[in-house]
């Protein structure tokens, strides 16, 4: 039997880089097949290896990502490091009205764009279990810079500013944990404020600590 009823939701999911929430969206996705899509957004980076067309990303040129903002075919979209990203609203209203429940993996700029036009969106903010894991992480990519990862650390600190705006946060130390806390919050649309307030102060934390670590690297 379809576990797909009425109307469906739209979720965002947003957070520090590296803190591994797409792993944790994936992981929901495998337990609850059909229950939920995850939104594919467009962009006018170049695909890295590995990458395809209309399951990663719509790779498109700057002019038509430009039509999409001016012909207001975007839910939401922003800019990074040169490159636009944004979400297609078409095939996300679509879906929705179908019972599809949708999860967009997005940034705070676009989560302010999206609850703005739907303030039905329901929204979580992973972070990392502490600045030495997240550091961890981004490193043992092994793909970027040592500017690269400064960066995105920087942009972490200027995310984390904003964590209190979103209903829901999630500390992603444990992943069948962190899938759990999230699934939970998707079908109640509500965490417990302890916990909400307990990870806030975390986030506060690990962005301060990321701070004096990024003065050093600079």
């Amino acid at each position: 039997m379809s576990e797909k009823k009425g109307k469906g939701k739209l979720i965002i999911v947003s957070g520090f880089s590296g803190t591994g929430k797409g792993t944790m969206i994936s992981k929901l996705m495998e337990r609850h097949p059909g229950k939920y899509a995850f939104s594919v957004s467009a962009t006018t980076r170049k695909p890295r290896p590995g990458e395809e067309e209309g399951k990663d990303y719509f790779f498109v040129d700057h002019d038509r990502f430009e039509e999409m903002i001016a012909g207001d075919e975007l839910l939401e979209h922003t800019s990074f490091s040169g490159n636009y990203y944004g979400t297609p609203a078409g095939p996300i209203n679509k879906l929705l009205a179908e019972g599809q429940n949708i999860i967009l993996d997005i940034e705070v700029t676009g989560m302010h764009q999206v609850t703005y036009r739907r303030s039905d969106t329901l929204t979580a903010f992973i972070v990392p279990p502490s600045e030495e894991e997240l550091i961890r992480r981004l490193t043992g990519r092994g793909t970027e810079s040592r500017e690269q990862i400064v960066r995105r650390l920087t942009r972490a600190t200027e995310e984390a500013a904003f964590a209190h705006e979103y209903a829901c946060i999630i500390k992603n130390g444990d992943l069948e944990q962190s899938v759990d806390e999230l699934e939970a919050y998707i079908e109640t649309e509500k965490q417990d404020p302890r916990l909400h307030a307990e990870n806030l102060r975390l986030t506060e934390d690990i962005s301060n600590k990321l701070k004096r670590y990024i003065s050093k690297e600079i």
